[in-house]
């Protein structure tokens, strides 16, 4: 009786709490979750199997993205490689049926006969000439266009954008025929100057709109600051904005230039023989047996050769200008 006593409380104090308190320690002993394994430890499975899930997944994605790429290649790049393997076919090949991928025999006859024939190597020159001329007037006109369409914000800016787009809409045979008639009334007939200013209506209002979108990727601050630094809107545009954008008039230069050098419905209707450009020279590659497609051939791919060489010539310029406002602020 004593001792059970001894143990119990006074009336006047309190009771003491046989609960299990802190002591001031943590346990070494690791927490276990509902599956008996320590929190840490399932934590990290489970982040290691999202890692893998998306790991697996961009695999995937990027396989998909390979076939559909070598699909796109093999549909697009096959006509081309053909037509080189075709010129160097001999005539006999060129016309067998069923037709060969693979030369039978490898010759050079269809480009000594190609080059060879009168016209060929002016014909590449006036190409080139009517190309970069076009190519210059739509700059020259397309980049004044853009920076006061895209910096004043006028209706009347608005309005002539669209103008523009839907010109580029109107068939070529519609406005061709109008104007040869006007360059041989103004003494511009076959000539270099005419075809270039003909192949301008087609490239202007693509560089237009081309040019615009690069414009708007432009932050207004960039003009601001070359303004408080002394530059008029002017000097602005020349010293400031038009650095940034190189890389879309590069873009657009490219997209100006093949316009010239594919175009053939102008240059059959506004030259005749001094001012012909490659592609009707091709279109003329006939004989009293039909037409000759291993010269055709041949002088297509020379013909290809320039626009490949600054395609990569302009490469970095090109990526530069494609990616331009992809980020903002």
């Amino acid at each position: 009786m004593s001792a059970q006593s001894s143990t119990k409380p006074d009336a006047g104090q309190p009771a003491t709490d046989y609960r299990p308190r802190h002591s001031g320690f943590v346990s070494a002993a690791p927490r276990l979750g509902t599956a008996g394994q320590p929190a840490p430890e399932r934590t990290r499975k489970r982040r290691s199997r999202n890692r893998e899930g998306l790991e697996a997944g961009r695999r995937s994605t990027r396989t998909l993205l390979w076939i559909i790429l070598g699909a796109a290649l093999v549909v697009y790049g096959f006509p081309f490689v053909y037509l080189v393997l075709t010129s160097f076919k001999t005539p006999i090949d060129t016309i067998a049926v069923p037709p060969t991928i693979l030369p039978r025999e490898w010759t050079l006859e269809n480009y000594t006969s190609a080059l060879g024939r009168s016209g060929v190597l002016a014909s590449m020159i006036n190409s080139v000439q009517t190309a970069v001329i076009s190519t210059l007037l739509s700059l020259v006109l397309a980049v004044p266009a853009a920076y006061g369409i895209t910096r004043y914000k006028t209706p009347s800016g608005q309005v002539f954008i669209m103008a523009a787009l839907v010109t580029r809409m109107v068939p070529p045979v519609a406005i061709g025929i109008p104007l040869a008639s006007m360059m041989a009334s103004a003494g511009l007939a076959d000539t270099p100057i005419a075809l270039a200013i003909a192949h301008t209506t087609i490239s202007l209002p693509l560089s237009i709109w081309l040019m615009a979108s690069f414009f708007e990727a432009v932050p207004r601050d960039l003009e601001e600051a070359a303004t408080v630094d002394g530059c008029s809107r002017l000097g602005a545009l020349w010293r400031v904005v038009i650095p940034v954008v190189s890389g879309g008039i590069a873009v657009t230069a490219i997209f100006a230039f093949l316009a010239s050098w594919n175009e053939f419905l102008f240059a059959l209707l506004m030259t005749a023989v001094r001012s012909q450009t490659t592609p009707v020279v091709i279109a003329n590659f006939q004989t009293q047996f039909g037409l000759d497609w291993g010269s055709m051939t041949a002088l297509a791919a020379v013909f290809s050769i320039p626009v490949i060489l600054l395609t990569l010539l302009l490469q970095r310029k090109i990526v530069a200008g494609m990616t331009l406002g992809a980020v903002k602020g």
